[in-house]
Parts: C-alpha cells; sequence; structure tokens
C-alpha cells in the first residue's frame, strides 16, 4: 500500500520559516507518484482538521487557503516522490500537526478538502512560537 510521511516540523520563532517534506513511496498497481494529487492539512489543538493547500499531480496546479496564501509554496519532485511545503512568515496561529495526503482522482487539478483524499501519512509537529 502506498505510504507518505511528512517531516521537517519543528519549533520555529514567528517570522520564521520551516520547510516540510512528504515523502511517498511503496507505490503498487497500476498508479505511481506521477498520477498523485498531494494536499497539505493540519489539525490545532482542540480545533479540527483544515485543508490549506495542494499541487495537482503535475505540479502546475496549485491551490491555497487564505490564511497561507502568499506565505507557504507548494512544490514537488517526481524523481525523488517528495512533495515539499515551504513555509515562510510563520505565525503563532500557524502552531499545528500537518498531514500529508494522496489524491488519485484529481486528474489536473487539485483540492483541500479531505474527503478527496484516501491516503493519509503520520504528521509533523509544527511549532510557532511568539
Amino acid at each position: 500500500e502506498v505510504q507518505l510521511q511528512a517531516s521537517g516540523g519543528g519549533l520555529v520563532q514567528a517570522g520564521g520559516s520551516l520547510r516540510l517534506s512528504c515523502v511517498v513511496s511503496s507505490f503498487t498497481g497500476r498508479y505511481g507518484f506521477h498520477d498523485y494529487a498531494i494536499g497539505w492539512f493540519r489539525q490545532a489543538p482542540g480545533k479540527e482538521r483544515e485543508g490549506i493547500a495542494c499541487i495537482s499531480r503535475g505540479g502546475v496546479n496549485q491551490y491555497y487557503v487564505d490564511s497561507v496564501q502568499g506565505r507557504f509554496t507548494a512544490s514537488r519532485d517526481n524523481a525523488e516522490t517528495t512533495v515539499y511545503l515551504q513555509m515562510n512568515n510563520l505565525r503563532p496561529e500557524d502552531t499545528a500537526v500537518y498531514f500529508c495526503a494522496a489524491d488519485n482522482t484529481a486528474g489536473e487539478y487539485c483540492y483541500v478538502s479531505d474527503y478527496s483524499y484516501n491516503l493519509w501519512g503520520q504528521g509533523t509537529l509544527v511549532t510557532v512560537s511568539s
């Protein structure tokens, strides 16, 4: 079964940057990494999980929610089967556990609704101090 592993979280001061990685592996059957859109989600303490960014399978299309638009950038390296989330100008309200998820039904687009995704990785904790 396809596996996703997010990493790169840590403690950073407000205004700082982090880059998260999501390594996708163990492909079986007809789908490869290039077939999957990847979404980034986060869950802050006491709050529901929210989708914040995604990148299409070809990398051409991306989507960001307003709260991270202009600060976060998703990219992908198909050769390394890895998707990145560059997070700049971090704020205390960005503190959360961050997850990546894979969707092979999105075609050339991507979505930040979690019902689109059927493969999820373990999260990585991002803590932003004020």
